[in-house]
């Protein structure tokens, strides 16, 4: 992970994603370079035309000519313009979408990042952060036509007077170093800014999936003022942020007004002379605004570009260290063509064990396990016990491959298993986390995600997760919608539609991790019964219940991240005194 103080290489990382299209980029750089140089011609033209008319002194063939010339000119470029907006658009798409897949399948495909934000700051970090990276990209198109532009107006008016020229510029040389020097402030306060709004956002969040905790707690007020707060120090960093982008706008602006006046200051001299004509000074009046604007332009680009490496940072905030590659990794975006299967784990294995070494994972120096040894036969049904901190989800959660282990070893079917976090899935292992996570959709959606309701898995499921009583008690059955995270659902309930989602996906190995914990006794029972119903089911179970206890076949006693005891009921109840604690309590 990239450290606070660490500079961001930000034109490597724009070049690596601009090489994810290179012809794309080019053919938007050409169209662009085109567009914004193609005020030249009219320029040019309108130099042309008061000349004519200063000498003929009315209308003739070749003023017409050049009249239907500019029209040509501006209808050809509005063409272009159309046609460049169509490719910029998709080419922005195209940068902007490479990074939101590449940042999303990391986080899902490394369980092991450990994300240090709120949801307020990723959800900024998928979209403006994305959004801010996207634009620099599309600015380089342009600060290269501008560059262009400025360089031919200033040949071209060299070319007719140059110490006029060399006037007119020299304002707008200072506005460029005004615009560098101001660029550091601009990049404080939008990130500032950026921060507020990801405050906003992140208690927004919040406040939507806790409704039910404020109302119970009375704490309405608290919220809302609470919110209110972050709303106006929100407004306070965009007000000033957009002060200040003001004042430099208006420094750009009176850079125009201030060469339009070193021009009717120094012209007026070599026009009554006769070495300065009408069409020269038009020209100079034409090209003044552009040339000005690319000024403007200049600072803004800085601006970008360092708002850019702020981008880079928040999303390398997201993720584990050194992960640039992945980040940019040149993709498929998946745009066109069929729509690809789910991507599964496909290997046709039988199952016939699993086995922890001497496994060890610290949080720090204190928590976490230690050489944890543990095996699992098909067949088997394994509870690991004990008191709260003892480390039991840690084992599951090391087991999977959520957390990196610091040593010791995993087999299957006695081979070691490097990738378990890719490894140890359906239909091999399937998993129920102690804390259910629901999508605010169906049930039905929440149990299959994505998978086709064949040979009725869904009922089965449904059934073995005792689920189908309360499914005949909604109005919408299984289509019933349960909100945000299953907030229209109680806890038990939100528990049972995860375990059917387990149950829906064929597995070798259940792995439940305290899944009965927000269930009343008669429930629990029927979900175990049900469970035993499946022919020769293998589990592995996080549990303190009675009844998951007096069914094991192994029992895996652990206290402070270490293995206490194990083995059958009985056994345990007379030879472990945490045994006798832990069965005590729960009695």
């Amino acid at each position: 992970m990239k450290s606070k103080k660490e500079k961001i290489p930000v034109l490597e990382y724009i070049g690596k994603m601009i090489m994810y299209r290179p012809w794309y980029y080019l053919l938007n750089c050409f169209l662009w370079i085109t567009i914004h140089m193609f005020p030249l011609i009219p320029g040019l033209i309108t130099k042309r035309f008061f000349e004519v008319l200063e000498k003929s002194g009315g209308l003739n063939s070749e003023i017409l000519s050049l009249m239907a010339l500019i029209l040509v000119v501006a209808l050809t470029r509005s063409i272009i313009i159309a046609i460049g907006g169509r490719v910029d658009a998709n080419h922005r798409f195209s940068m902007s979408g490479l990074l939101r897949r590449n940042l999303l399948e990391c986080i899902i495909n490394n369980p092991l990042i450990e994300n240090k934000t709120s949801l307020g700051e990723s959800m900024n970090c998928f979209r403006d952060d994305i959004e801010e990276i996207e634009t620099v990209i599309s600015f380089t198109l342009d600060i290269i036509g501008d560059g262009l532009f400025a360089l031919g107006a200033l040949i071209i008016l060299l070319t007719i007077n140059v110490k006029v020229t060399l006037f007119i510029f020299a304002p707008l040389v200072i506005v460029i170093l005004l615009s560098q020097k101001a660029m550091k402030y601009i990049s404080k306060y939008r990130t500032t800014a950026r921060e507020a709004t990801g405050d906003v956002s992140g208690a927004i969040g919040e406040i939507f999936t806790g409704i039910q905790a404020i109302k119970i707690s009375g704490s309405e007020k608290y919220i809302i003022n609470n919110l209110n707060n972050l709303n106006e120090k929100r407004m306070k960093y965009m007000v000033r942020d957009k002060i200040f982008v003001n004042i430099m706008d208006a420094i750009y602006e009176n850079a125009v007004t201030i060469g339009t006046g070193f021009i009717l200051l120094l012209t007026g001299k070599y026009m009554l002379e006769g070495s300065f004509s009408v069409g020269d000074f038009s020209l100079f009046l034409y090209y003044l605004p552009f040339v000005a604007d690319f000024a403007g332009f200049l600072g803004e680009i800085f601006a970008r570009y360092q708002q850019g490496g702020i981008a880079f940072k928040r999303m390398f905030k997201l993720l584990d260290e050194n992960m640039e590659k992945e980040l940019l990794a040149h993709n498929s975006l998946y745009l066109k063509g069929e729509l690809i299967e789910e991507k599964c784990n496909q290997e046709d294995i039988e199952f016939k064990s699993l086995e922890v070494k001497e496994l060890t994972y610290k949080y720090n120096e204190t928590s976490g396990i230690e050489n944890i040894n543990l095996r699992v036969n098909k067949g088997d049904f394994v509870v690991v016990t004990g008191r709260i901190g003892a480390g039991k989800t840690t084992l599951i959660k090391s087991i999977l491959g959520m957390l990196p282990v610091d040593s010791g070893k995993i087999y299957l079917n006695n081979e070691e298993v490097k990738n378990n976090s890719e490894k140890l899935t359906p239909p091999i292992v399937a998993y129920t986390s102690q804390n259910s996570n629901l999508f605010s959709d169906t049930i039905k959606n929440n149990i299959l995600l994505g998978l086709k309701d064949e040979g009725g898995k869904l009922e089965q499921a449904i059934y073995s997760a005792v689920l189908d009583r309360d499914i005949k008690n909604f109005k919408e059955g299984i289509d019933t919608l349960i909100g945000s995270k299953g907030v229209k659902l109680s806890g038990g309930q939100r528990q049972r539609v995860a375990v059917a989602r387990m149950f829906a996906r064929k597995a070798d190995l259940y792995v439940f991790d305290d899944i009965s914990s927000a269930l009343d006794i008669e429930t629990e029972i029927k979900l175990w019964d049900r469970m035993f119903e499946r022919k020769n089911i293998t589990a592995l179970v996080v549990s303190n219940r009675h009844v998951a206890l007096k069914n094991a076949d192994k029992i895996l006693v652990m206290k402070d991240g270490k293995i206490e005891g194990q083995g059958k009921l009985e056994e345990l109840l007379k030879n472990c005194e945490e045994m006798r604690q832990i069965w005590g309590l729960e009695a």
